[in-house]
């Protein structure tokens, strides 16, 4: 196991190369002065533009400015916003705790929800039930998700005005940040509307965590069904429908565990996708995280945002990905035995 966690690491810190690589090229193309692009600094002073240089040694050959352009991002330092003139690790970190918060309430819906439907979709022996669920998640995988956002906003929104649209939390809530993660602010906050400003933050929460769940539900349902109907069918299952047991604890102690390996795997596999879903819903939702902030910034042409933000989204999803990797394959005996045969 060691071996393997070793070549993981191996694989983040080349694929990080890469995309520094990428990031660094990019950065020479943008129509503006190097030094402005490098740092944010819109009409650098001449101390200003020296500095620039020695951090970034402009005036040395390529691989000595990857280096220090490496050296300035890992350390943290993404510059400062064309735009505001402000830190754009500031910024980012701001913004990056509603982006979870909005990420994890939308995978966690898809499998609250998506889990129970797949197992229904596999046991059950009524055909109508079957195609209608099947029916389902193909429809709402293949809906675009600007015009489900769009469309959830009109209905629930506009016409009934059941739910806001827009933002995290109405404006007369005067409420602390602590965490960034609103919910969880509001919760713990002590003012005397604090239960008012939770259910607000939780209404502003459901329509733009629905949107983003649609994509990751329809896969979980489907990989689900198709995980259940190949495990219902193994040899320790007939065993144990030999036993006597019931079919509620065969799916739950036995079956259940053993499908949700590969709703794990294709769980990793789809971040990507996620991730640019992600940033469509903050955009039609007004949601104040790195998503709108991002598309922001591409339409401000504020290239060091454009940069940071890059970098920073795409880190995520290469650690989050080669994460859960490292657990399914942990939690996986199958790979877990391919694993030791291949040391």
């Amino acid at each position: 196991m060691g071996k393997y966690l070793l070549r993981r690491l191996n694989l983040f810190v080349a694929t990080s190369l890469v995309l520094a690589g990428v990031l660094f090229y990019t950065t020479g193309l943008f129509p503006v002065d190097r030094i402005t692009a490098l740092s944010g600094i819109v009409s650098p002073s001449p101390a200003q533009v020296e500095q620039v240089t020695e951090l970034y040694a402009l005036n040395k050959n390529t691989p000595l400015q990857f280096s220090a352009f490496l050296q300035q991002r890992l350390s943290g330092d993404l510059g400062i916003s064309i735009t505001s003139q402000q830190s754009v690790s500031q910024e980012l970190m701001a913004r990056l705790p509603a982006t979870l918060e909005l990420a994890n309430v939308a995978a966690l819906l898809a499998l609250v929800f998506g889990v129970p439907i797949g197992i229904l979709a596999s046991l059950t022996q009524h055909r109508l039930t079957q195609h209608a669920i099947m029916a389902m998640t193909l429809t709402g995988y293949s809906i675009p998700v600007f015009w489900l956002g769009l469309t959830l906003s009109l209905w629930f929104g506009v016409h009934l005005g059941w739910l806001p649209i827009s933002g995290q939390i109405n404006l007369l809530y005067e409420i602390e940040p602590v965490t960034g993660f609103i919910l969880f602010d509001t919760w713990v906050s002590d003012s005397e509307y604090r239960m008012a400003a939770f259910l607000d933050a939780l209404q502003h929460m459901i329509l733009p965590s629905i949107t983003l769940a649609v994509l990751p539900f329809t896969v979980v349902v489907r990989i689900t069904r198709s995980a259940m109907l190949n495990i219902m069918n193994q040899t320790f299952i007939r065993a144990a429908e030999a036993r006597g047991l019931s079919t509620a604890k065969i799916v739950l102690r036995h079956a259940l565990p053993n499908a949700l390996i590969p709703v794990l795997k294709h769980l990793g596999i789809m971040l990507g996708p996620f991730a640019s879903y992600s940033i469509i819903v903050e955009v039609i939702f007004s949601w104040p995280g790195v998503g709108s902030w991002l598309v922001s910034g591409i339409y401000q042409r504020d290239y060091t945002v454009i940069q940071g933000g890059i970098l920073v989204v795409a880190l995520l999803i290469m650690l989050s990905s080669i994460l859960i990797e490292i657990v399914h394959t942990a939690t996986n005996p199958i790979s877990r035995k391919e694993l030791y045969a291949s040391n």
